[in-house]
């Protein structure tokens, strides 16, 4: 096909998606929930552009004319967009079942990835085990708690302290996301394969792989909103992720190969998630092949090591805005542990400040501001109807800043979760920063640990002051944009 014929078929698509989106919009405009009508072909992206707002702002904007169960048509794509606690709750407790699925980014629609993923594997009884496993196995409290020696190991011997400590001695400064990034990959790697990936021969590749995923994903990609534009990847973004992808199998393939072979010789178990996910290839009920540990594999350390560091990159810069909230979190970890010993995991109850500065940060700046689900079936809220199919976006970052729910809610006040009992557990829908109902993280209770291990051993061990000229923003992507370099200065003894 050349040029011209394609874009004479191109234009000629378009054209009767347009006239079809219209017409449905025009006959079931009653029931759908209220939003902007849609442009031709467009349908309501022109509403998106040219304001200089990012993505779930631009969103959280029109909420505020539209109400807070919202119908927007991205080209040919309808989206339901959600920005209540209340709505929240119809969604992904009411109704949870009808809104378990996932719309599948068209960027991770390769080498059958979302179809073994943990994260956007439709629901089904593989998805079910695979959530059953993590629950009991993977996340289990059991092996957390097994394993909590080990991440102090990697916090305080690892590439966080040590690494900060030398290069606070020249008051040098240190890129924290970079820091945490390692220490969160040499935690996870560690708990998965008994290996510290970033003491490994492949150690920079693979960082550098995972972070260039995570740069594809967050960009955007016209074939999500024209589904057929898909197979001729005019932004290149799937062959890139293709080549990405590859590169992890390669790694974890090697590590398999030489699991299964060790097991042969020695008939040694390590304990670890590989095993057990290892074990459950060997249950024919499980559906459980190489192909997809490989995908569950890198949900867990794509998705695990970047939504920790987002989360304690904003959770050190609104410190460091916030000079007086710092001077008390540091005080209450003075008053709790003594300076000359490293924070233990069993130490955090014991820091309800601390917990709460890392509540409100998620409030303010969660790590994935829009929750994506798809409605399995045409569902009925507050007698408007979702139709089957159609995407819908809880938007975490409006509902965390609804004026209706939260006294001041720009500002960071930790003190305002210090004597209540909202939790972060998927049981309060005006604060989900991990999701509720069915689909809520599972890697959740790694996370707590993680978040709060880390950021207390930063606080604890040194004092903080941002670089000279840096700056905090947020910035239009899937997650928050770092925050800038900071430079480290240890405590005196």
């Amino acid at each position: 096909m050349n040029y011209s014929a394609f874009l004479l078929w191109f234009f000629c698509v378009l054209t009767f998606l347009s006239i079809l989106t219209t017409a449905r919009r025009i006959l079931f405009a009653s029931k759908l929930p209220p939003g902007p009508f849609p442009l031709p072909i467009v349908g309501n992206l022109f509403k998106l552009a040219g304001n200089n707002l990012i993505l779930h702002e631009s969103l959280a904007k029109l909420a505020k004319i539209y109400g807070p169960l919202m119908t927007l048509e991205f080209g040919s794509l309808t989206t339901v967009v959600v920005s209540s606690d209340k709505m929240a709750q119809q969604v992904l407790q009411k109704h949870d079942n009808s809104f378990s699925g996932r719309t599948v980014p068209d960027v991770l629609n390769i080498l059958g990835h979302h179809e073994a993923s943990i994260i956007f594997a439709q629901p089904s009884p593989y998805w079910r085990n695979i959530r059953k496993l993590c629950v009991s196995q993977m996340f289990s409290s059991q092996r957390l708690n097994s394993n909590d020696q080990l991440r102090l190991m990697k916090v305080k011997q690892g590439h966080l302290i040590n690494y900060i400590r030398d290069n606070a001695k020249s008051r040098c400064a240190v890129n924290i996301g970079q820091v945490v990034f390692s220490t969160a990959l040499s935690i996870i790697s560690t708990n998965v394969f008994s290996i510290d990936l970033t003491q490994s021969e492949s150690a920079q590749d693979f960082k550098g792989v995972v972070s260039k995923i995570m740069e594809e994903i967050k960009r955007p990609n016209l074939a999500g909103c024209f589904p057929l534009l898909s197979s001729f990847d005019l932004q290149g973004i799937k062959k890139r992720m293709l080549n990405y992808f590859q590169k992890l199998d390669n790694i974890f393939d090697r590590i398999i190969d030489q699991r299964l072979q060790s097991k042969e010789e020695i008939n040694l178990s390590n304990g670890d998630v590989l095993d057990a996910l290892l074990h459950h290839t060997q249950d024919d009920g499980s559906n459980l092949s190489h192909s997809s540990i490989k995908s569950i594999l890198k949900d867990l350390f794509i998705a695990g090591t970047d939504t920790t560091t987002v989360t304690l990159e904003w959770t050190m810069a609104e410190l460091l805005r916030n000079p007086d909230i710092l001077a008390k979190a540091r005080l209450e970890l003075k008053k709790t542990i003594d300076k000359e010993k490293a924070v233990e995991e069993s130490d955090i109850a014991q820091l309800p400040y601390l917990q709460a500065i890392v509540k409100e940060t998620m409030r303010l700046h969660p790590a994935i501001p829009l929750l994506p689900h798809r409605a399995e079936a045409d569902t009925d809220i507050c007698s408007f109807t979702v139709p089957r199919h159609a995407e819908v976006l809880i938007n975490v970052w409006a509902i965390g800043r609804d004026p209706d729910i939260w006294i001041n809610p720009i500002s960071f006040q930790p003190d305002r979760f210090l004597c209540s009992n909202v939790d972060f557990r998927g049981r309060n829908f005006e604060f989900i920063p991990f999701g509720a109902g069915r689909r809520i993280c599972p890697g959740l209770p790694m996370a707590y640990r993680m978040v709060h291990l880390t950021l207390a051993s930063l606080l604890h061990t040194f004092d903080w002051e941002l670089e000279a000229g840096e700056m905090v923003s947020e910035k239009s992507e899937l997650v928050l944009q770092k925050p800038g370099r900071l430079c480290a200065i240890p405590i005196e003894a």
